[in-house]
């Protein structure tokens, strides 16, 4: 087809062309409705979209085997519009040169990716390619052949079957249509026979078959976990297990690091995920540890609990277990802003040998800025508390402090350290500040079934030392009366660690480590 003139498109024939829609019925109703741009159809209604859908197709492929086939004389549709098909990319602007169409004339459909139009139009191949999103359906006849739309073809019995629909223009011609396309819904892809996992494809020629197989039975099996109504995080636990051994074994075979960050992110996951099991049923890793409500419920918590205690075995201002306990529990009342407020009985409670002399020397060395004495600050009653300031926990310029937790985490934290450091059964026995502390240190450090150390493995006493700064010879002291007072059973202490276990009662009070 060459360079149509304004004069020889004058004398040509328009293509033809038609829409058939399908819009909501009204507010508040699934119900649909289909118009169709032919004058002779009239309007139809649909209970639902699906159904309204699957009828607009329907009849879009009736009305093209009801029409003629596309006609070689005619030229396109779009045409008409000036459509930006038609225009060169360099005189869009001036809108001027016409597009040079060519090839044969093809009957052509396209669609919204909505699926809420569907539009037949009668154009030459070349605009049908440049359109996007357009399907070829019928292409006109070779020339040697009778034109379509001539008297021979329009005198042809109709093909049609029985009992559809007739409309206003001529009888069909014996060419069918192939499949009208549905509604784009997303862009064509190519498809990976072998599968997909976290977004990546399965080679097909993956070897070992093995490790192929592996990818994309889990790749499969992370679809159908989506697709569950209720979590079940033992079994993405494990899911996220397998998927690290997986990739682990990928990355060794092709030697793609990226391969191996994702398997150690898989391993990451599986931990945290497992950890939000056993603290969501009370278990431990075997699956039959006693049931626990906890009163930090995850793991961010724990995590927020335990950088505290560094944070604090970094920066006490004073040696000995008794200014270490007093420095935690000063953080945790003003670690949001620097400043909190703090009565008499907050401090006594501690098991102090000395609390005065002890808040005398942390505001000599300027670590802690209170308005009047010590004595005042000991005096002090619920009723009216005396406002205390920690200097090196006040906000930078920049908003920033040395903790990331928020204001509303704060108070939970204080509240599970004042709940350990003040237990009923560790008051009763009158325990000094360093048995409170070892308490406090060795809730963060035990396994979800009370176990001390990661995986129930037991406590480095090197880590302990730096947490708990006590007398090595004092430490068994302190683990007797923490068992004397129902904390610890079957407690042991070796050259290099401390095992033992945390009795059922204070389970609810720790925090496991991953």
């Amino acid at each position: 087809m060459t360079e149509a003139t304004a004069s020889e498109l004058n004398e040509r024939v328009l293509g033809r062309r038609w829409t058939v829609r399908l819009d909501a019925a009204g507010r508040g109703s699934a119900a649909v409705r289909i118009s169709c741009s032919r004058p002779s159809c009239a309007e139809q209604r649909l209970p639902s979209a699906a159904a309204g859908r699957a009828a607009a197709v329907a009849h879009l492929k009736t009305h093209l085997r009801a029409a003629p086939g596309p006609r070689a004389e005619v030229y396109c549709a779009c045409r008409a519009e000036s459509c930006r098909t038609h225009l060169r990319p360099d005189d869009r602007q001036m809108r001027a040169q016409p597009w040079r169409c060519g090839g044969a004339v093809v009957w052509a459909v396209v669609t919204d990716r909505e699926g809420r139009w569907w539009q037949a139009l009668e154009c030459c191949s070349r605009c049908a390619a440049a359109t996007p999103g357009a399907k070829v359906v019928i292409t006109a006849q070779p020339a040697s052949g009778p034109a379509a739309g001539t008297p021979d073809t329009a005198d042809r019995p109709s093909t049609a079957p029985a009992g559809a629909p007739q409309f206003s223009d001529r009888p069909p011609p014996t060419a069918r249509p192939r499949d009208v396309p549905a509604p784009r819904s997303a862009p064509v892809r190519r498809h990976y026979p072998y599968g997909r996992i976290a977004q990546r494809a399965i080679p097909h020629d993956l070897r070992p078959v093995v490790l192929r197989d592996e990818l994309v039975e889990l790749g499969q099996l992370f679809r159908t976990y989506q697709q569950r109504a209720e979590p079940d995080l033992a079994l993405l636990a494990d899911l996220q297990e397998r998927k690290a051994r997986a990739f682990t074994t990928w990355a060794d075979v092709t030697c793609d690091v990226n391969l191996r960050l994702e398997a150690r992110r898989a391993e990451q996951a599986a931990i945290a995920t497992r950890l939000q099991h056993q603290q969501r049923t009370g278990c431990g890793t075997d699956g039959d540890g006693p049931a626990v409500t906890r009163l930090l419920t995850a793991a961010t918590q724990w995590e927020h609990a335990r950088s505290v205690l560094a944070y604090v075995a970094d920066h006490s201002p004073l040696p000995g277990p008794e200014a270490r306990l007093l420095v935690v529990m000063l953080t945790l009342r003003t670690a949001h802003a620097g400043t909190g407020n703090l009565v008499g009985q907050d401090v006594t409670a501690l098991g102090l040998t000395d609390p005065e002399d002890l808040v005398e020397k942390m505001t000599d060395c300027g670590w802690l800025s209170i308005p009047g004495t010590a004595g005042d600050l000991l005096a002090s009653r619920p009723e009216n508390p005396t406002p205390v300031t920690v200097p090196s926990l006040v906000a930078r310029e920049d908003g920033t402090g040395p903790f990331t937790f928020g204001k509303k985490m704060r108070p939970k934290l204080s509240g599970w350290a004042q709940k350990v450091v003040s237990d009923k059964k560790l008051r009763k026995a009158k325990t000094t500040a360093g048995t409170r502390l070892l308490a406090l240190t060795l809730a963060t450090q035990t396994s979800a079934s009370g176990r001390l150390g990661p995986g129930g493995t037991g406590v480095a006493l090197d880590s302990l030392a730096t947490l708990c700064p006590v007398d090595p010879g004092e430490l068994q002291h302190l683990v007797d009366q923490l068992t004397a007072t129902d904390w610890l059973t079957e407690a042991a202490v070796t050259d290099t660690d401390l095992t033992g276990q945390l009795t059922e009662r204070v389970l609810p009070l720790t925090c496991p480590l991953p």
